[in-house]
């Protein structure tokens, strides 16, 4: 086995979309640490050390498993990719040289503040499938303990204060092997294992929040996966050829989802991914660059971002170093990029023959009735309360169904997506009952047993299903 830089090209289409997932959620609009949404860091592919994570449903390691069909003497490179968040505090200087923390520091363009940054790390390795497949290959890895001072100037080029960031020992272990399948090709189930191996341990008589604050600098934050083969090909875990799909269904992915990455048809590099993607995922060209908040609304980010008054601004740009370039992104846009944002369309084929059937169409996809809608909409005078989410209630099945209510989730084909089929037959409880101005209802839902539910409800971030997609449960 032998540790190396991998080559460039390897990886470079498939890192494009690494990046969004390594810093997806890294900072919210209005990106100032101030604001609520930014208060609770970190939700994706945390790794937590092991002495937190059982007890409080978090996970300390990902396990990857795929099928591939390697060629000759192929070599397997593996990319890991995390966030080590480090803690930074602002000092102010004083008379006689000495520093004081201060929650803020007030400079001409920002105001900074005490936050949370993360900084990117790569664990990086190559290993002959033929070593693999003799047995498992670990490779142990630290990122220790470290302390930077970086001093604050004012206006006049005088020390003003200082910005000192710590940040602390993390440990973890690659584990891979590779086992050859009972079918007619030369074929393999790879297993690839990340964990989070930190001796570290809570106080015992810390709270909650202070552990996990203090757990989140020896985690790997959005850790994530990049494999590649040299000579060969991973199959698709969605749509594998007929032979391997018995193989497909024995892999057992864990808070990890792998797909095929790189150039559109091919099939030599895999994204495993703590976020749910489809095959061959990208970046839209009509993209400006890395907003943090979602990949897929550039354009109201855009726009909300440079409506932000001028002592927001300088609050997000003294937050963090990215969310000051969010900013300077947003008030130096062209408005010929930004109307570029407007839209595009992605699915147009090519019509060769004009008398061809079209595609097969789900019937209920686009009928009328696709929204669920009461017989007398929240906005008639004729209803009999006004909406209000706080106390709104809607009957299914003859059961009155409300915030608190527990609701059985069975999302069918219409208006669904994987994402919602996972949570197939899984309880949850409803936050709100909300109505749409075209008079639809839609029930905003907390998952039972989600690690992430306090966060969704801190930030308002809710899962939204109709009312005919779930089933009443008995309150608790």
């Amino acid at each position: 086995m032998t540790a190396t830089v991998l080559p460039g090209s390897r990886f470079a289409v498939a890192r494009q979309v690494a990046d969004a997932v390594l810093f997806e959620g890294y900072v919210l609009y209005p990106y100032r640490a101030s604001a609520a949404k930014n208060r609770l860091r970190w939700q994706f592919g945390v790794l937590v050390p092991p002495a937190w994570g059982p007890a409080h449903d978090e996970h300390s390691f990902q396990r990857t498993e795929l099928v591939m069909e390697p060629r000759g003497a192929a070599t397997l490179a593996v990319e890991l990719r995390f966030l080590h968040a480090q803690r930074r505090t602002v000092e102010e200087a004083r008379p006689g040289g000495s520093f004081t923390p201060v929650p803020e520091l007030h400079l001409p363009d920002r105001v900074l503040v005490p936050w949370d940054e993360g900084t990117e790390e790569r664990v990086e390795m190559t290993v002959p499938v033929a070593e693999l497949e003799e047995g498992e290959v670990c490779l142990p890895f630290v990122r220790p303990a470290r302390q930077e001072i970086e001093p604050v100037l004012g206006a006049d080029g005088r020390e003003v204060g200082r910005l000192v960031r710590r940040t602390e020992r993390a440990d973890g272990v690659l584990r891979l092997r590779a086992e050859q399948l009972d079918v007619p090709y030369r074929a393999f189930k790879l297993t690839v294992v990340v964990e989070n191996t930190s001796d570290w341990t809570p106080k015992a008589d810390g709270s909650g929040g202070a552990n996990r604050d203090a757990a989140l600098p020896r985690s790997l934050v959005a850790a994530h996966l990049l494999l590649g083969l040299s000579a060969g090909s991973f199959l698709s875990m969605t749509d594998p050829p007929e032979w391997a799909r018995a193989s497909i269904a024995t892999c057992a992915n864990l808070h990890t989802w792998p797909v095929l990455a790189g150039e559109p048809g091919s099939a030599d590099v895999v994204l495993s991914s703590p976020i749910i993607l489809e095959d061959h995922p990208g970046i839209a060209p009509e993209s400006i660059g890395a907003m943090y908040d979602a990949t897929e609304i550039d354009e109201i980010l855009a726009l909300r971002t440079a409506a932000l008054t001028d002592q927001e601004k300088r609050e997000a740009r003294g937050t963090d170093a990215r969310a000051a370039a969010v900013i300077d992104l947003a008030d130096t846009m062209p408005p010929e990029v930004l109307e570029r944002l407007h839209g595009a369309v992605r699915a147009l084929r090519e019509v060769t023959d004009p008398g061809a059937p079209g595609p097969d169409r789900i019937p209920e996809l686009f009928e009328e009735d696709a929204v669920f809608k009461p017989e007398t909409p929240w906005w008639d005078p004729a209803h009999a309360d006004p909406a209000d989410p706080a106390r709104d209630r809607i009957l299914i099945d003859g059961t009155s169904v409300g915030p608190g209510s527990r609701v059985l989730l069975r999302p069918g084909l219409r208006r669904t997506d994987a994402q919602d089929l996972f949570l197939r037959g899984r309880a949850a409880q409803v936050e709100a009952v909300l109505h749409d101005v075209d008079g639809g209802v839609h029930l905003a839902v907390t998952v039972e047993g989600d690690p992430g539910a306090d966060i969704r409800r801190e930030q308002g971030r809710f899962l939204y299903f109709q009312p005919d997609e779930v089933a009443p449960l008995e309150d608790v």
